[in-house]
């Protein structure tokens, strides 16, 4: 088991997203929150996460509009983001926002627990 002092903000605006990924997440030890609303992560200035995951595509707020004003926030800007998308620009919206990774959807869980737990932990799984 992950130690659960790692906390990990999910944002996506499809539920079925958001829940399977919060499920396998907490399964491996992780505190997750994952909302619709990627405004929201802007509530933990004092509790921050370690990591972020991030859509690109959402009606509420644009994944980049967040990514953007999280690197100019003094109390966040080193948090890592990584971009969860379809989008076919993500490597390259990746690069522009400095967001530290991206994931295309489709994607395996497999593939995402390993790059989180990459990220947190700064190691390579194979």
């Amino acid at each position: 088991m992950i130690s659960s002092e790692k906390k990990i903000f999910i944002a996506d605006d499809d539920a079925d997203i958001l829940s399977i990924l919060q499920l396998m997440l907490q399964t491996k030890g992780y505190n997750v929150y994952a909302t619709s609303n990627a405004n929201d992560v802007f509530k933990y200035e004092n509790d921050r996460p370690d990591l972020i995951l991030l859509d690109i595509w959402m009606p509420i707020a644009d994944g980049r509009e967040i990514c953007t004003r999280l690197k100019q926030n003094n109390l966040m800007c080193n948090i890592p983001v990584v971009f969860i998308s379809a989008n076919s620009g993500i490597k390259e919206i990746t690069q522009q926002c400095n967001a530290q990774d991206h994931i295309t959807k489709p994607f395996e869980m497999k593939y995402l627990l390993d790059k989180v737990h990459n990220i947190l932990f700064n190691t390579e799984i194979n």
